[in-house]
């Protein structure tokens, strides 16, 4: 699978290309990842990609046409399409279903904003699939573009050492919350393991798990509803 970002601040990328699960599934060429800097495509001296808003009001929009040649230009670096998306707080919200779709993409193409957002026109003219994170603010797309590729990477098959492990994440199972787990020691502070999981009988064990899945979604649901 490939994704490419295109971004401002394509260093920000540095360490979490070098570290852990990601940096491995690198080196075993399960994915690959490109980085591109909208900069390189601005076309006065000072590499200028943003400006002021009509009409006034704050801040810098990055504008159309180095966001517009630097896509045309990574779109033809393949021949296999990828598709676009924009990082937006208006967006679809990501969920675990989202993100089991979007890994059975070849490839995928982030759009990383910055200052005010994007000139409109980016929108119209692109027609990106526009995906937000959650309701909250960043400085910009590298970070939410990060939490996606960290999200889909894990269903690339061969990367975890467990297929199990992906297959029983939270959401990934009716959209249930994953049950609790424990290891050793048995006891610590005061607090031990239950017996159940103890007891060496599978079938317990199982219906302990998708019970404690359920209460567990169901707190959280309640809570998520106190609070609208």
């Amino acid at each position: 699978m490939r994704f490419d970002v295109l971004t401002l601040f394509p260093g920000l990328f540095e360490g979490f290309l070098h570290e852990s699960l990601l940096s491995k599934a690198l080196q075993r060429e399960l994915l690959e990842i490109h980085l591109w800097n909208f900069r390189e495509w601005a076309l006065d001296k000072h590499q200028s990609v943003d400006d002021r808003p009509y009409g006034g009001g704050p801040g810098m929009l990055l504008g159309c046409d180095p966001i517009f040649r630097c896509y045309e230009h990574v779109q033809s670096q393949t021949e296999v399409p990828g598709e676009l998306i924009m990082l937006t707080p208006y967006g679809q919200r990501l969920d675990q279903s989202l993100v089991e779709e979007l890994a059975e993409k070849p490839r995928l193409i982030f759009l990383c904003g910055r200052y005010e957002g994007f000139d409109e026109r980016i929108s119209l003219g692109l027609k990106p699939r526009e995906i937000s994170i959650g309701d909250f603010i960043c400085n910009g797309g590298e970070v939410p573009t990060m939490v996606m590729i960290e999200a889909v990477m894990r269903l690339i098959p061969g990367l975890l050492g467990d297929e199990e492990s992906a297959r029983k994440d939270s959401f990934s199972q009716e959209g249930l919350l994953e049950y609790p787990q424990y290891t050793r020691p048995q006891t610590y502070r005061g607090m031990s393991v239950p017996d159940v999981l103890l007891s060496g009988d599978h079938a317990k064990v199982d219906r302990w798990r998708e019970e404690m899945s359920r209460e567990r979604t169901q707190k959280r649901n309640e809570s998520s509803r106190k609070c609208e």
